[in-house]
């Protein structure tokens, strides 16, 4: 039944340092907002990992840690009974989360001046993991259907040969679209980037977000690719851990392999933090069911929204939720010829992710939303946006 979700608990972040409700005043001028942006949830992490964590901070030390046993066991086991993807241990590379390992296989992959594609409107750390070092960002907009997307295979061929893109960073499932790929899709891209020789970073963090009706592929899982494929996993995003700042590079071919190696030597990184590893062994072993009322709730946060806006903005799109918590609004006409960032601050009292972000003045009538958080928030957005109306 909509609104039970037994495994969930709604918390209240404000005072606790967290960025999305204490750090208003730093990204939009002023306090007090309701914050719907930052894809983090509202929602306690579960209890299994609140339990690990307790056991590991009741006995008090500190010191220098071994990778535990069991972590990547737990890590290869998840992926396998829930993505079909079978995971080996040479193959995996640790990382402090999957934008700093984005940057670090861009340095390790590609020399500087290089050019990097990527499918706009998309996360806006991939254009500053290209241009924060020094590489050429390459923008293949995806193609709008409607209110949906579709990945745009034969723009990108254009851009690897007009522009000779050396590298490609895949969104899936897509942020702010919301879009599930299917293999065919999927398929696509990477033939293109497999007959070109472009290596592909496949961002999956939020594989496991996927909603009723859609099936996550892993990228990994679709072809032949391993000679060009890395693909970026956690459990950050699925258990909201984005703090214990850990994720996983899984990288099936050995050149690869040796070039990050011989990369991530040069800048000494340490084995990951023992509160990461103890969370996420915890969360991968007991956090299903936790996971199912969470995207239980997801769905019905999805249809207050799309429901709210077709009677109070029914000139606003939205796009079709299939993958991820992030809801992405085209609030058009009623945003037109004024700053949409003083319309949802000053009118709305709204602190959202804007359109621009993602991918420039294409988009600056567009919003994301973020829906792990309680029906109640969601409520009471649609209630703010309704004043766009007057």
């Amino acid at each position: 039944m909509a609104g039970e979700y037994p495994n969930l608990e709604f918390i209240d972040r404000r005072g606790s340092d967290s960025i999305k409700w204490d750090g208003l005043k730093e990204t939009f001028g002023r306090d007090g907002l309701l914050a719907s942006w930052v894809a983090d949830m509202d929602i306690a992490s579960p209890a299994c990992v609140r339990e690990a964590l307790r056991s590991y901070v009741d006995f008090n030390a500190y010191g220098y840690y071994r990778m535990p046993e069991g972590l990547f066991d737990a890590f290869a086991a998840w992926q396998r009974d829930r993505h079909g993807f079978a995971v080996e241990r040479e193959q995996v590379r640790f990382i402090p989360g999957v934008v700093p390992g984005i940057y670090w296989f861009v340095q390790a992959l590609t020399e500087p001046g290089d050019a990097v594609a990527y499918m706009p409107p998309v996360y806006y750390p991939f254009r500053n993991a290209v241009e924060d070092t020094g590489r050429t960002c390459v923008e293949v907009p995806l193609l709008r259907a409607g209110t949906s997307y579709a990945m745009d295979a034969q723009g990108l061929e254009r851009a690897i040969v007009e522009r000779d893109v050396k590298l490609f960073i895949l969104c899936s499932p897509h942020n702010p679209a919301g879009r599930v790929w299917s293999v065919e899709e999927l398929r696509s891209v990477l033939d293109v980037c497999s007959r070109h020789g472009v290596y592909v970073l496949s961002d999956e963090i939020h594989n496991d977000l996927v909603l009723s009706g859609n099936e996550h592929v892993v990228s990994a899982n679709v072809g032949d690719y391993e000679k060009i494929l890395v693909t970026f996993l956690s459990a950050s995003k699925t258990f909201n851990m984005a703090a214990m700042g850990l994720a996983f590079a899984v990288v099936p071919d050995e050149g690869i392999r040796t070039r990050y190696d011989a990369f991530a030597k040069g800048v000494r990184m340490n084995w990951p933090g023992s509160f990461g590893c103890v969370a996420y062994r915890a969360a991968w072993r007991h956090g299903a069911p936790w996971l199912a009322d969470l995207l239980h709730l997801i769905e019905d946060n999805y249809r207050i929204l799309a429901d709210g806006l077709a009677e109070s903005l029914p000139q606003a799109s939205i796009a079709p939720l299939q993958g991820t918590y992030l809801a992405w609004v085209d609030l058009g006409p009623y945003v037109e010829g004024c700053d949409i960032e003083e319309a949802m601050c000053d009118i709305c009292g709204l602190a959202v992710d804007y359109g621009s972000w993602f991918g420039g003045d294409a988009y600056r009538s567009f919003v994301r939303f973020n829906l792990a958080t309680s029906p109640e928030n969601v409520r009471e957005t649609v209630r703010r946006l309704a004043r766009l109306a007057r």
